[in-house]
């Protein structure tokens, strides 16, 4: 479900009047039987959610949800909350309960690094003396080889200064692992929030330089005023340079492999040799940088601004990376502007969240490893397992009918499909954190940890890839496909109510985490991932018919989504949002699929275990009780031109009014919001 990983979006806005449509009652089963098969709490629960008066055919979001919404509102420390979150908050409950139970010793590493989050007097007596030398030595900077190598001393940490970097397989060879550089170097979300000419969009930038203001006088710095002026100025110019989000999706634009003298052309002010010296990885001779015409326009930013000015922009970019973990006077700052004016949050998040984010960040498959013990079961990873070969099963079942297919194309994403490995629950082997030294100062603790990340990850430069590894912590609620390793991975995280509970009706589960399995399976082919073949590498292994046809149903997904009006003059961006609402469109077809074959398999499932609804019908209703959200108009806004990710209301209208099957389902007549007369489908 998202960069590596993804989710997706929603229904018809194609100009459809929002008629009323025809719902055919479900007929009552016999008392004789089917009374008794009837579960009244999972009925009760069920319809607990949803909004039995409003018309699924006009607006199946609001029919599934809409008691859900009525009764729930925001909590005033978050900006989006779902029954997605929900989740969420029953893992970050239990691991709580882990990490207390562990401070009680002394000697557990992981105890020791929640209390020290937890302990904020701490925090205020030790202040920035974790980062008091590299402060020292940013303040001395007067040549470019130093500041590149301050340049990577900052990677090292985790913040972002002129570009970021990571490691994966190389887009030619995904055996192999490169150093990617990658586009970054802005404070604020996106490029378009320094570009947008509107009062509005002035009004926020005046508030980002009084916010960095704020943090570089915290920092000791007497022309903090001037200097925060500066930092917007050199901001304005990378974000000029900028791909905007929705090209840099292509993989194709992201592939850029040179070796250093490649490097050294695209950007001649910068020394990069320091630059990989201070990484502690001298020899690599190979990178990824992309886009290059990014890197050619920060070489030109950077090399217009003066030296007080490249000091200052590393100091703030460095407290910006650790603002939450500092002591609170820039704590709280970065909360009222990035927080509180950004995304609406009426009211700081709880200390003991933040700390329990921060220990599955600094040592994930430490606290996962306790955190699969306590709350997944053997049984759900072998239900799982078998449920992804029926997912898997009902994709290839309808390969045959894709009438914009090729039949040699065909033959070879089912070839793909086949290849695609799947990782459930956790990985077969935990990392190691021993060497991880953890002591009572937070931010030093926080230092440490991305420091022990970053040695993980930068050794792994030019080495083969490990087929083992997991990019996300067992207690994640997510999910992702992985294009370079033709694989999809399901945390435990995710393997509970309401997506998966191996004690309720498969037609739940189906709706649930078998969407979700589906979802992941179709991002293996949709516009992004389809470019990558079953080895993982990215290269054009469809036919050029195929290629075309193929575009044609991606643009119709493109055009509907960017119909749908989220917000008074705010739309979803259908060309970012593409990939995710490709996978949402295929994800509820392979769900539904699946179920009526494991059905077949059942005796038909015929008989309703909850009142009112036939099985299949509760399928969809499980699938819409999953999304159902509230967000702040903040979020949404930022969400729209920054999230990959489509709407809530429109991740659950946008595939069912594309799907015939659930047209039937609920006797949705042609020309009714749900059954639009033109359809998108590409899976």
């Amino acid at each position: 479900m998202g960069s590596q990983w993804r989710q997706c979006g929603v229904g018809v806005g194609l100009g459809l009047s929002m008629l009323g449509c025809k719902v055919t009652p479900v007929a009552p089963p016999p008392t004789d039987t089917g009374a008794a098969s009837v579960d009244q709490p999972l009925s009760d629960e069920v319809h607990a959610v949803m909004d039995e008066q409003a018309d699924p055919c006009t607006d199946f979001y609001r029919y599934a949800c809409g008691q859900w919404l009525d009764d729930n509102t925001l909590p005033g420390d978050q900006t989006r909350y779902g029954r997605f979150h929900e989740l969420r908050e029953r893992n970050k409950e239990a691991m709580r309960g882990l990490l207390e139970a562990s401070a009680a010793d002394p000697a557990q590493q992981l105890g020791r690094f929640y209390s020290s989050c937890m302990d904020e007097a701490g925090v205020e007596t030790a202040g920035l003396t974790a980062i008091e030398p590299l402060l020292a030595e940013i303040a001395k900077v007067r040549k470019p080889a130093a500041m590149m190598g301050l340049v990577a001393k900052l990677h090292r940490l985790g913040a972002k200064p002129l570009f970021s970097v990571n490691v994966d397989a190389d887009f030619d060879d995904p055996n192999i692992n490169i150093a990617r550089m990658n586009q970054a170097g802005l404070g604020l979300p996106d490029r378009d929030y320094y570009l947008d000419p509107s009062p509005q969009a002035q009004a926020l930038r005046d508030g980002y330089v009084e916010h960095v203001t704020l943090v570089l006088q915290a920092l000791g710095d007497e022309d903090a005023a001037k200097r925060a002026v500066d930092i917007l100025t050199l901001e304005t110019a990378l974000a000029q340079g900028t791909m905007p989000r929705d090209q840099m999706r292509d993989p194709m634009v992201r592939r850029n492999k040179v070796d250093r003298a490649g490097l050294a052309k695209m950007t001649p002010g910068l020394p990069w040799a320091a630059y990989f010296e201070a990484t502690g990885r001298p020899d690599i001779t190979e990178v990824n940088a992309a886009p290059p015409s990014f890197f050619t326009a920060m070489d030109a930013a950077i090399g217009k601004a003066k030296w007080p000015v490249r000091r200052a922009y590393l100091r703030w970019h460095l407290a910006h990376a650790l603002a939450e973990h500092m002591p609170a006077n820039i704590a709280q700052a970065h909360y009222a502007f990035f927080k509180q004016r950004l995304e609406g949050q009426a009211e700081p998040t709880p200390r003991w969240r933040q700390c329990v984010e921060a220990t599955d960040k600094a040592l994930g498959e430490s606290l996962g490893q306790r955190f699969v013990d306590q709350s997944f079961s053997g049984q759900s990873k072998e239900i799982a397992e078998q449920m992804i070969g029926q997912i898997e099963e009902a994709f290839a079942q309808a390969l045959p009918a894709i009438g914009w297919m090729d039949d040699p194309t065909r033959a070879r994403a089912l070839e793909k499909m086949h290849a695609i490995v799947n990782k459930i629950g956790y990985p077969d082997t935990w990392r190691d954190y021993q060497s991880l030294a953890v002591g009572t100062d937070h931010l030093a603790n926080v230092v440490a940890g991305r420091q022990f990340e970053w040695e993980f990850r930068s050794a792994q430069a030019g080495k083969p890839v490990d087929d083992g590894e997991w990019h996300m912590t067992p207690p994640t609620v997510n999910a992702y496909y992985n294009p370079s390793g033709n694989e999809m991975v399901f945390p435990a995280g995710i393997l509970q109510p309401p997506f998966f509970d191996a004690e309720k009706p498969m037609a739940m589960n189906f709706g649930g985490i078998g969407m979700v399995m589906g979802h992941e399976l179709t991002h293996g082919f949709d516009d992004n991932g389809r470019k990558y073949d079953g080895e993982g590498r990215l290269t054009e292994w469809w036919g050029a018919d195929a290629v075309s046809r193929f575009g044609e149903q991606a643009a119709c997904v493109e055009q509907l989504y960017s119909s749908y009006e989220i917000q008074p003059d705010v739309n979803l961006n259908g060309k970012l949002t593409l990939g995710e609402n490709i996978a949402d469109l295929g994800g509820i077809r392979q769900a539904h699929g699946a179920y009526r074959s494991w059905a077949e398999q059942h005796d038909g499932d015929e008989t309703p275990v909850v009142e009112g609804l036939t099985n299949e019908q509760l399928l969809f209703v499980s699938f819409g009780q999953i999304w159902c959200t509230h967000a702040t108009p903040e979020a949404e806004r930022m969400l729209a031109r920054t999230d990959s990710h489509s709407h809530a209301r429109y991740r659950v209208n946008g595939p069912l009014s594309n799907y015939p099957e659930f047209w039937q389902a609920f006797s949705c007549e042609e020309g009714t919001a749900m059954h639009p007369t033109n359809v998108c489908q590409v899976w």
